[in-house]
């Protein structure tokens, strides 16, 4: 019944028309793009970049077959400020994003948005623009969650198609949760099954990921069939909490054993995605998909490799992302099979990039804060961003005592070369590391480089008070 529900949905959306007139330029020749965005995923989870204890046979193919990059970031340690960057292209701060989305009552008590605006720039609505069949299918968290249901459609930041789960609105694939032997399964739905705004499908919680790549797999085979390029997100809501992989792969029941189950069922679903790609020759030829994580790993979940630090925090572990860029036909052949531990680039840097790669031109309305680098993706470099990284904590955790981080974070983050400072609002209590030999930010170098400091915190302050202001300082959580 399920299976025949998930096929209903996805004939629905298949049958979605994509305006032609759209398209200006010559599309034939242009590269189709997927990006998959995984939830909090640390950089160390995949086997290929060094988890001994969990196995992603998928991902490690596409590693053989690709590239890996060392010093990919994300520009938060937090859900929906990290997806606003690599959709817009730019801080998310400027838009008011700097935690995950909640209700309305949390989101005014942080200082933040309730949804992305609209009027914010996207990759998918300029890529729409010049002729690209544009899909989302999975996770969206940047509006249409808990009790917000007026947010803008996923369609009006330039998608065609969508399917999502109970952070977006539109069609949504919604998880059953097992519960026990005896009282079956729980419906999931944070409040997103009273919002209305587009059908629901409900689904094992197990074979979420797998309706996702259903849809992405025939959003694509529709696109290619009508000549058109693609451009498709594959967002799933794995890894993310509550873990609950199949009975059979629970183990000892710990939050890691669970944990890794999920990611190993992940890989496996996802497989069915690299293989539709990887066997249609044209394809292959001319699609680049590029694989990361929303931010670092939950404590006690994934592992955040040698980096100190987790989901939420400004340290490496909560910023510094697994990046995987797989084009057998796009990326330079020298290069399949090898690291990239020289280039830092950042989540944001992914749409001009993309559109570089594209051989779009970046609207004069538009200003990135990214910067294009599709020759070090594409293997033909190792060149950095220029400019540096500026990070803001989420105004809400200041500390994260239910995962065990009790210690106050450091407010603001910025890297700049090889160097990496971390401090307070008002620039006090500085950490200073260098990365190039002490990436475990072990050995703090403040008090032995002052004008580093000096000039660093001169400038990460003036970004600081340059973007919109939260209520980070003065954030005191609701009494229950």
């Amino acid at each position: 019944m399920v299976s025949r529900s998930i096929g209903v949905i996805l004939l629905c959306l298949c049958m979605l028309s994509i305006d032609a007139n759209a398209a200006t330029g010559d599309t034939k020749s242009r590269s189709n793009f997927i990006v998959i965005f995984i939830d909090d995923m640390g950089w160390g989870d995949f086997s290929c970049f060094g988890n001994q204890s969990a196995k992603t046979p998928s991902m490690d193919r596409l590693a053989s077959e690709g590239i890996r990059f060392a010093q990919f970031y994300v520009n938060s340690p937090i859900c929906s400020p990290s997806r606003t960057a690599l959709t817009t292209g730019q801080y998310p701060q400027r838009w008011r994003i700097g935690s995950y989305l909640s209700n309305r009552e949390e989101n005014a008590r942080r200082g933040i948005a309730d949804w992305l605006d609209p009027r914010a720039p996207t990759l998918a609505r300029i890529l729409q623009h010049h002729g690209y069949a544009t899909g989302h299918f999975g996770k969206w968290h940047m509006g249409g969650q808990r009790d917000v249901g007026d947010a803008p459609s996923i369609a009006d930041y330039g998608f065609d198609e969508s399917l999502t789960n109970f952070e977006g609105l539109g069609p949504r694939l919604l998880p059953l949760l097992e519960t026990g032997e005896k009282s079956g399964a729980k419906r999931y739905a944070l409040g997103s099954d009273r919002l209305g705004r587009g059908p629901i499908l409900w689904t094992d919680r197990t074979q979420v990921t797998s309706g996702y790549v259903r849809a992405a797999i025939e959003f694509a085979k529709k696109s290619n069939a009508g000549g058109k390029p693609f451009f498709i997100n594959v967002w799933p809501d794995d890894v993310h909490s509550p873990f609950f992989p199949q009975r059979a792969k629970r183990g000892d029941g710990s939050k890691r054993t669970l944990y890794h189950a999920v990611l190993e069922s992940m890989d496996e679903q996802l497989e069915d995605l690299f293989s539709f790609v990887r066997n249609d020759p044209q394809l292959r030829a001319n699609t680049l998909v590029l694989v990361c994580s929303d931010n670092g790993p939950e404590p006690g979940a994934g592992s955040s490799g040698p980096f100190r630090g987790a989901k939420t925090t400004l340290y490496e572990g909560g910023i510094r992302s697994p990046l995987i860029v797989w084009g057998p036909g796009l990326v330079e052949p020298a290069k399949h099979g090898t690291w990239n531990d020289t280039s830092h680039l950042v989540a944001m840097d992914v749409a001009p990039t993309l559109l570089q790669v594209a051989r779009i031109e970046v609207p004069e309305n538009i200003q990135f804060d990214g910067e294009p680098l599709a020759e070090t993706i594409l293997g033909r470099a190792e060149s950095s961003r220029r400019q540096p990284i500026y990070w803001r904590r989420p105004p809400d955790r200041k500390t994260w005592s239910s995962a065990g981080l009790n210690s106050p974070l450091p407010d603001l983050a910025m890297r700049d070369g090889n160097w990496k400072l971390l401090c307070e609002y008002d620039g006090s209590k500085p950490e200073l590391y260098d990365l190039e030999i002490d990436r475990g930010e072990a050995a703090n170098k403040a008090a032995e480089q002052t004008q580093v400091v000096a000039a660093m915190t001169k400038r990460l302050l003036h970004w600081h008070h340059s973007l919109p202001p939260d209520h980070g300082q003065h954030y005191q959580p609701a009494v229950k």
